[in-house]
């Protein structure tokens, strides 16, 4: 359970107007000129717009950086054990059944991570040692996976492992015409 910070960008929303981009109120119905709008940018005096008063503009695709993350497991390319832990001692790679959404099977080295990372799948981030002195007992403590799922994330994934699978729907059609 080493503590990471990792950097990238977000993903890219293009031009947003203010009710989405800052979740600003909508004005009532019958509003003249629209209704997704700041009523009000600012007094006459100062004669500027403040920086604090939310705009349309870019959303999205912005560079940021998380703080006091848990790196959960370090992988190896080729190993057919990935997913298994001290609990679950079934022999089975990092990779759900079918793939991960919009990304596929992997191949190479893997980092597991606690929590979700900024951007779109196979954008790239930048990983790094936290640069805080950790004292708090949840930043210490050591992690131990009971279990990883493996199952299928594009529907409702029943099995962990192909063999499982097979075990409990019996032979397909496919396979019976190849063994024929």
């Amino acid at each position: 359970g080493i503590n990471a910070e990792y950097g990238g960008v977000t993903r890219g929303h293009g031009f947003k107007g203010v009710t989405y981009r800052w979740g600003t109120k909508k004005l009532p119905r019958k509003t003249h000129k629209g209704l997704r709008k700041v009523a009000c940018i600012g007094a006459w005096h100062p004669s500027k717009v403040c920086w604090s008063v939310p705009r349309a503009g870019q959303f999205g695709y912005h560079h940021r950086t998380e703080v006091n993350k848990k790196v959960y497991r370090v992988g190896t390319k080729g190993d057919q054990k990935s997913a298994s832990t001290a609990f679950d001692l079934t022999d089975k790679p990092i990779t759900p059944m079918g793939g991960f959404h919009h990304y596929g099977q992997i191949n190479e080295d893997f980092l597991m991570l606690k929590g979700c990372v900024m951007g779109p799948r196979k954008r790239v981030i930048t990983l790094r040692k936290s640069l805080l002195v950790h004292t708090k007992r949840s930043a210490l403590e050591k992690i131990s996976l009971k279990f990883i799922d493996t199952a299928s994330k594009w529907g409702h994934g029943r099995f962990q492992t192909d063999a499982e699978k097979k075990a409990f729907m019996g032979l397909l059609k496919k396979d019976r015409e190849a063994m024929e």
